[in-house]
This record gives structure tokens, sequence and C-alpha cells, in this order.
């Protein structure tokens, strides 16, 4: 697995203070203004430790690379891996299958349409 892509990572251009609020909500595929008020909401209850945490990932956490991702298609495909990364390896495996198949079905209608390209390939196996 690509650790680089899979990572926590403050993210400081969505971010409005150290980017952590932005980087959690990059993490795990939710809108960063949920986490902005589950941030606010914790520290005004009284979590005392909401504030040190935030502080300490803002400190810690390394700054989210600019060009980690291609596109949005494979933003959300790690995105997928982080979240149920058994789900993206069935997903794969169905993709590659239908691959196969479809690989298959060609091949078998270019065979069954050209005898001479079947005698080759039955001598190649």
């Amino acid at each position: 697995m690509n650790t680089t892509r899979t990572r926590f990572y403050r993210d400081k251009v969505n971010g409005k203070v150290m980017g952590v609020c932005a980087g959690i909500s990059d993490y795990i595929g939710v809108d960063v203004m949920w986490v902005r008020l589950a941030f606010v909401v914790l520290t005004l209850t009284g979590v005392a430790f909401v504030p040190v945490i935030y502080f300490a990932l803002g400190f810690l956490a390394q700054k989210k690379p600019q060009h980690l991702y291609a596109d949005a298609g494979e933003e959300k495909f790690w995105l997928g891996v982080r979240q149920s990364p058994s789900r993206t390896a069935r997903e794969v495996r169905a993709q590659l299958r239908d691959i196969d198949r479809r690989l298959a079905e060609i091949e078998a209608f270019y065979v069954s349409s050209n005898p001479r390209l079947a005698a080759e390939i039955e001598q190649l196996r």
C-alpha cells in the first residue's frame, strides 16, 4: 500500500488556522464544516484536551504535499482505501475480472472468425 497517500496530513490550502480540521476532513471524507463544528462544540462543552490535541496535531503532522493526487478520481480512490481497504481491494478485483472477461470475449470473437489465428494460438498452448 502506498503510505504517502493513506496517511494524515495537515491541509494548509483548505485550512483556516493550522489546517488540522481540513486534514481530518480530507482523511475521513466528510465536509470540513462538520469537523470544525465538532471541534468547536467539544471545546465549548469543556472537553479540555481538544485544543491540546488540535495544536499537537498542528505541530506534529506533516503538511500535505501539493501534488499528492493526479486528479479527483485518484483522490476518491485513495479516500476509499483509507475508509475501507478490503472493500477497495474487492472493487479492484472485480474490475480486473471484468477486464479479463472482456478480453476473453474479444479473443473468442477473433479466434472464431479467423481460423488461421485460432490454429496459431493452439500451437502456442
